[in-house]
């Protein structure tokens, strides 16, 4: 299809970023600016000349501004069609204009500013959503743009044209116009939907990248990012590597919320969507070290994640460099807020190691959604850690604060029934020791983190061999067991003291709370009630 020349535009935006080097670009090919109130003004102190709106409507702004834009002459400027309805138009009086530069009344800021209900109303832009519209539904031979950031783009190719637009670039600017003013409306809805004290959800995604495949080589799969919202999972940025698969972002996403709320440098070794080693500390190597001791087996193949630039000294504990490739970590990814120079050079020697810049602290969750079979599941995220810390047996729990969060920062990544052993080691370090996962019942999920940490330590004791149960029993007793829900019987107490646990903390609330803390006080444990559960699904 043809270009269109730009010989006539209609400007009038509410976030004026940009405006005025587009407008001087359409100018410098002799293009007439129609423009209204503040717009105007604006292209008028930058030096250019402009129509007024009212000498195109015959009628003047009215109603406080809520009538400036609707009108015969205007929307027929934008809808007929230039060759079936020529002749008619000129008929009319109805000169074309060939583009329209318009972003609508910033309703989602306003309400985000906290608007009360009558400023929202008036922001709700009639005029401009229907000018919007009707050039978006003409594209064939009118341009329109909403979005600021695509002013650039379009004076290169305005000036690459000669002042003319292509087809493609009206096609693509017109599907972004579609979808800005259909997310409009969305937010418009469910504003007024929430007002009335009831809730709607509309999600729209866009910026579709199709993946190798999904879950299993028989699956499709596409990343999608939500239109609204400024900071997005799908932000992130691949600096090295193959292409991302879809298991790849799940662990990935999993990996950034662990470390997320790491006060230290953390570390997260994520498998199968749980932690299989987290450790956050002050030495950035040591903290790498210690996450992967978590469980050294399983993290082959893991997604790994930091929540401070990642250097080289603590990246070369990969040894991505020996010479005997089976002392090579293998890794699917690297995640991180930045990399040094030499960090990159380092990791660039393995070819197909995913290497990913993206901030934690960019994530900012404050709803879940879970698609159903035609329905949906939205609640709040899971941001909070505990609501108290009650002793509820005659032992007090020897502990840190800091050390139960740690604690609930790992259970809360856990898929349920979650256990997790967590402990503060000699140099000041948060490391987890052992967790359970995704079993049916929490015993079996108590069985596998107490395996777990004891082979850790086994494997981490240098001493001789005679004094291993005894360091084992020790630095268990020096470690705390969290749950992320209540213990319905006393069995888990059972596991644990045999194991050597003396610290337990859980949400409680069962109404077999009495026995599970007489087994406690039967057995010297201590147990804290923290108030709030951490169910994964």
């Amino acid at each position: 299809m043809e270009s269109i020349k730009i010989k006539r535009a209609l400007i009038s935006v509410s976030d004026k970023t940009g405006v005025v080097a587009l407008a001087k670009t359409l100018v410098g090919f002799s293009c007439e600016i129609i423009s209204t109130g503040g717009t105007k003004k604006v292209l008028q102190d930058a030096g250019l000349a402009v129509t007024d709106i009212s000498k195109v409507t015959g009628n003047p702004e009215a109603f406080g501004g809520r009538m400036k834009t609707i009108s015969f002459q205007i929307e027929s400027a934008l809808l007929f069609d230039r060759e079936e309805d020529a002749e008619e138009a000129e008929s009319l009086n109805i000169k074309p204009i060939d583009m329209v530069v318009c972003n609508l009344y910033p309703f989602e800021r306003v309400k985000r500013d906290g608007a009360d209900f009558d400023t929202l109303i008036e922001n709700i832009d009639i005029g401009g959503h229907t000018m919007v519209r009707a050039a978006a539904k003409n594209f064939k031979y009118v341009a329109i743009a909403t979005d600021p950031a695509d002013y650039p783009q379009l004076v290169e190719e305005l000036q690459a044209n000669n002042g003319a637009l292509t087809y493609d670039a009206r096609f693509k600017l017109m599907r972004k116009a579609f979808n800005a003013t259909a997310d409009y409306d969305a937010m418009i809805a469910s504003t007024m939907d929430e007002t009335a004290g009831e809730l709607s959800v509309r999600l729209a995604y866009g910026q579709a990248k199709e993946l190798r495949y999904g879950e299993n080589s028989h699956q499709n799969a596409f990343f999608l990012r939500r239109n609204s919202g400024t900071d997005s999972f799908y932000d992130i940025e691949v600096l090295h590597g193959k292409e991302l698969s879809f298991n790849n972002l799940i662990d990935m996403n999993s990996a950034i919320d662990a470390v997320r709320d790491l006060k230290q440098s953390g570390c997260a070794v994520i498998k199968h969507n749980n932690p299989c080693g987290l450790s956050s500390g002050m030495d950035q190597r040591r903290v790498f070290e210690q996450a992967w001791a978590g469980d050294p087996l399983s993290a082959f193949g893991s997604v790994i994640a930091f929540n401070r630039e990642l250097t080289v000294e603590a990246a070369d504990f990969m040894n991505l460099d020996a010479p005997n490739k089976i002392l090579r970590k293998f890794v699917e990814v690297i995640v991180a807020p930045s990399f040094t120079d030499e960090t990159l050079d380092y990791l660039f020697q393995h070819k197909n190691l995913r290497v990913v810049q993206f901030d934690p602290q960019k994530i900012t969750p404050t709803c879940d959604y879970r698609v159903l079979h035609n329905a949906l599941l939205v609640q709040n995220a899971d941001t909070r850690l505990y609501d108290k810390t009650e002793t509820v047996t005659v032992q007090a729990p020897d502990f840190k604060t800091d050390l139960l969060e740690f604690g609930l920062i790992a259970v809360r990544q856990v898929k349920s029934n979650a256990i997790v052993i967590v402990r503060q080691l000699a140099n000041g370090d948060f490391q987890l020791l052992g967790m359970g996962a995704g079993q049916p019942n929490r015993v079996n999920s108590t069985q596998i983190a107490i395996s777990r940490a004891k082979e850790n330590l086994r494997l981490s004791f240098s001493g001789a061999a005679e004094q291993l149960e005894n360091y084992i029993k020790e630095e268990m007793g020096k470690a705390i067991l969290v749950s992320d829900a209540f213990f319905p019987f006393p069995d888990n107490i059972e596991l644990a003291a045999e194991a050597g646990i003396k610290n337990i903390f859980q949400p409680g609330g069962s109404i077999r709370d009495k026995s599970v803390i007489a087994k406690c006080d039967e057995l010297g444990i201590g147990m804290v009630f923290t108030g709030l559960r951490h169910f994964k699904h």
